[in-house]
């Protein structure tokens, strides 16, 4: 494995269709990550999204195999944090393993260029993945406060 890769593991307590379906519905996705986005949940399709404050990601989905696996590409196109990670300059692939109890969601950050942008990204994945178990669970994550 890459050094410059982030890696998330989370056990949701959801069926891996009621989790993939947040990974693949604008409104779904919006209500674990984002303010506001555009997406086109399609292999090629591009996305745009404001996560949080003024920091807004962008990339385009590059594969979707219902409901086991998501690869999309990753940047900041404006950022706060000042993480020189351009769009579609890293990659996102999320997979979906049905377990006792629900899913194992495993989500690999790859190519980030730095061990800090790791760092930032593990920490950011974790978060919005911990509320994403929440929504996919049935619950209501309340604000993000990182908003």
């Amino acid at each position: 494995m890459s050094i410059n890769t982030a890696t998330v593991e989370r056990h949701i307590a959801a069926r891996p269709e009621t989790v993939f379906s947040f990974f693949t519905d604008r409104e779904k996705w919006l209500s674990w990550m984002g303010a506001d986005g555009e997406f086109s949940f399609e292999p090629g399709g591009a996305y745009r999204t404001r996560v949080n404050g003024a920091n807004v990601a962008q990339g385009r989905f590059v594969d979707i195999v219902p409901p086991k696996r998501l690869v999309f590409t990753w940047g900041w196109a404006e950022s706060e944090i000042g993480m020189p990670v351009p769009p579609g300059s890293s990659t996102v692939e999320i997979t979906l393993e049905p377990v006792p109890g629900g899913t194992l969601l495993r989500l690999v950050h790859r190519d980030l260029p730095s061990p800090e942008a790791c760092a930032a990204h593990e920490e950011g994945w974790t978060h919005y993945t911990d509320r994403l178990a929440v929504v996919a669970e049935g619950g209501d994550p309340g604000p993000d406060a990182w908003m």
